[in-house]
């Protein structure tokens, strides 16, 4: 069984994926304790190496690396510093130095799509440059969730797929676009009744921007504009869900009231199947930051099964 080493764990969205499609994850590297704690709690064999990519040197030797290395530095929604961000630019150069320290069969990275224009694609030359000096030939994808993995979430990211071996590489196929047969009410019940700490006050109803929403739609309010869900389709989930100002996902149920998404529906919204564990001890910011910061499951296990076949040629 191919063995997977696992950065910027986050709640084990990457490496979730990569179980389900056979591979044996055996090591995750996470800064965050709190999403340490989510990843602990579903992936009993193993703890995360919670501490910063920068120090992290024992790794054990494995034939996958996958990693959805911090986008903030690179999204529309962020500041775009790139490499400049003191915290999250270097980043990359970390993960970098780790694959060319283990050597391994093959990678996957992930991250916003605003990486392919950012610098005037000077960001992403120096990444594509870089890999190659190490000896990988790369494929770079962009996938919807909604066009890719029938999840109901406009969710475009960039994945760049590296394989040490070219016969490896030429056996790789890229996704084919599937039909979106669910929709948003697949993943949020309209007329359930949750916590009421999840429900906005008259303030908020009354809120100029949202005065006219309607039900059945998943709204997000972002830079003073309200996004809509789309043919059943919610807006993208962001990094900054949990924090207030409309950034989490919020609805008007089927008693007229408005309420934000739980956590656990921002995790079904990301293709996070219905046994997965949400820690007591992990406050509900830090699993809605979790659930932004996650990859689209079922859309990572497609790459991950397309890896598997490319190594088993």
């Amino acid at each position: 069984m191919l063995k997977v080493a696992g950065f910027f764990a986050g709640a084990g969205g990457i490496e979730l994926a990569f179980k389900e499609a056979g591979f044996n994850i055996i090591y995750a590297n996470e800064i965050n304790p709190q999403a340490a704690k989510i990843y602990e709690a579903n992936f009993f064999k193993h703890k995360v190496d919670v501490k910063d990519i920068k120090d992290v040197s024992d790794v054990p030797d494995c034939d996958i690396i996958v990693g959805g290395f911090p986008c903030q530095s690179f999204s529309i929604a962020g500041k775009k510093l790139g490499f400049s961000d003191k915290v999250n630019g270097s980043c990359f150069f970390e993960l970098a130095r780790i694959i060319k320290l283990k050597n391994p069969k093959a990678f996957m990275l992930e991250n916003v799509k605003g990486l392919v224009n950012h610098d005037k694609g000077k960001t992403l030359d120096i990444i594509k440059n870089t890999l190659k000096e190490l000896g990988y030939h790369l494929h770079i994808n962009i996938y919807n969730a909604k066009e890719y993995a029938n999840i109901p979430q406009n969710r475009e990211r960039i994945f760049i797929i590296g394989f040490k071996d070219e016969k490896a590489y030429k056996q790789y196929k890229s996704l084919k676009k599937i039909p979106l047969t669910k929709s948003i009410k697949d993943f949020v019940d309209f007329s359930a009744l949750v916590d009421e700490k999840y429900y906005k006050d008259e303030t908020y109803v009354k809120y100029e921007l949202i005065k006219d929403i309607k039900k059945d739609k998943i709204y997000t309010i972002s830079f003073k504009d309200v996004r809509c869900s789309v043919d059943d389709v919610c807006p993208c989930l962001l990094a900054s869900v949990g924090k207030g100002g409309g950034k989490t996902p919020f609805i008007k149920t089927s008693d007229e009231k408005i309420r934000v998404l739980t956590p656990q529906e921002c995790f079904k919204l990301q293709g996070y199947p219905s046994d997965f564990i949400y820690p007591q001890d992990v406050s509900k910011t830090q699993l809605y930051v979790a659930a932004g910061n996650s990859v689209v499951v079922p859309l990572v296990k497609a790459i991950a099964l397309s890896i598997k076949e490319a190594l088993e040629y």
